[in-house]
């Protein structure tokens, strides 16, 4: 077996980070969220992956991700020219892909599950499709299935209007090589794009086995920001135990379950966790509260921050009004010149400079 992972897209959503990087690798609890479906991947001994990337951020993955070594893996990339659509991506893989059955993976989802019981399933039903499944509250925002008592899905409908079901794809599918015949029998879409749900749905109308496997864990599309910073917390509340590997200085307090890194000194701070600290930071004089995320080579002087995510190389000074329910970009410079509202909310693309003054 084999696998796919989309990590092509323009993360339009969460734009002003995404005009300058990839939307998978902003970092939840500071690893890269392609990363998780990565591991996850390999830990249910699929090992051998491509990665599908755009021209635009291709690059950036590729460095970022490496060759597959570090997860155990050997990682291939291919290239999709244009957003045509995940059945487009396949597509486009074929090659690699070959006759093997794979498993197809978004890599802006994070997921509360392993992969083991699906690909379980999918080998002993002998199926030439499995849906992962959830149900969601909105489900005309999803593409969404009819399931029947047996577990078979019988229909596909990409958001639609009047939503037969509340069971979203979520984003995790397993393939036989029939998948590529249907691909090639489909049309696009209204919207310009070769459609997954179109291709499995030509799979129900041949009538080959297609069946459907519930998630019961949680399930989180990471395209948006407050998405992201809901992942984040998941994530960090998941956090075992602390670690220390930097150096903690003069009256510094830390609190509950937080992880800093090599290199990092914490210098008259409180720390309330659960956060992550990555390596080579400076926090000084600063308050940190739960449900943060601070990236490598962050600068903190005199700050406030809690439920927020700071990527690499930001420097924040002399706010002492809280950061709340913030992204802050790579290389983002944040700086007060005078005394500003109790609390302040940011999404700031990398490369940014924001300087307070008065009102």
């Amino acid at each position: 077996m084999k696998a796919l992972i989309l990590s092509g897209g323009s993360g339009t959503r969460l734009r002003p980070i995404t005009h300058t990087g990839a939307k998978q690798l902003v970092p939840v609890a500071n690893k890269p969220i392609l990363w998780y479906g990565i591991e996850a991947i390999v830990a249910a001994g699929v090992t051998e992956i491509g990665i599908i990337i755009n021209p635009e951020t291709g690059d950036e993955i590729r460095r970022k991700t490496g060759d597959g070594s570090r997860f155990g893996a050997q990682i291939s990339y291919i290239v999709q020219d244009q957003p045509a659509g995940l059945a487009h991506a396949v597509k486009v893989a074929q090659p690699f892909l070959g006759d093997a059955p794979f498993v197809m993976y978004l890599g802006d989802n994070l997921v509360q599950s392993d992969l083991n019981g699906f690909i379980n399933q999918f080998k002993t039903q002998q199926l030439d499709a499995l849906t992962l499944l959830k149900a969601v509250e909105n489900p005309s925002a999803f593409g969404v299935a009819t399931v029947d008592s047996q577990g078979r899905v019988l229909q596909l409908v990409e958001k639609p209007k009047d939503p037969p079901s509340n069971l979203a794809l979520v984003g995790v599918y397993l393939f036989s090589s029939a998948i590529h015949g249907a691909i090639d029998q489909i049309e696009p879409s209204p919207r310009g794009e070769l459609e997954i749900t179109d291709a499995i749905q030509k799979l129900i109308d041949l009538k080959n086995p297609v069946a459907a496997f519930r998630l019961e864990g949680w399930w989180l599309d990471t395209g948006k920001k407050d998405d992201l910073l809901e992942a984040n917390q998941i994530v960090l509340d998941a956090f075992p135990n602390s670690t220390m590997l930097g150096t903690i200085q003069g009256d510094t307090r830390i609190n509950g379950r937080v992880h800093v890194g090599k290199g990092s000194k914490i210098i008259n701070s409180t720390i309330r966790g659960p956060v992550s600290i990555g390596e080579n930071c400076h926090i000084e004089n600063c308050f940190i509260g739960p449900y943060s995320s601070i990236a490598n080579h962050v600068y903190l002087l005199e700050a406030d921050l809690e439920h927020s995510v700071v990527l690499e190389k930001a420097r924040i000074e002399g706010i002492h009004q809280r950061i709340v329910d913030s992204l802050i970009g790579e290389r983002v410079t944040l700086k007060a010149a005078a005394r500003r509202p109790k609390a302040l909310r940011f999404m700031v693309g990398d490369d940014s400079t924001i300087e307070l003054t008065g009102l």
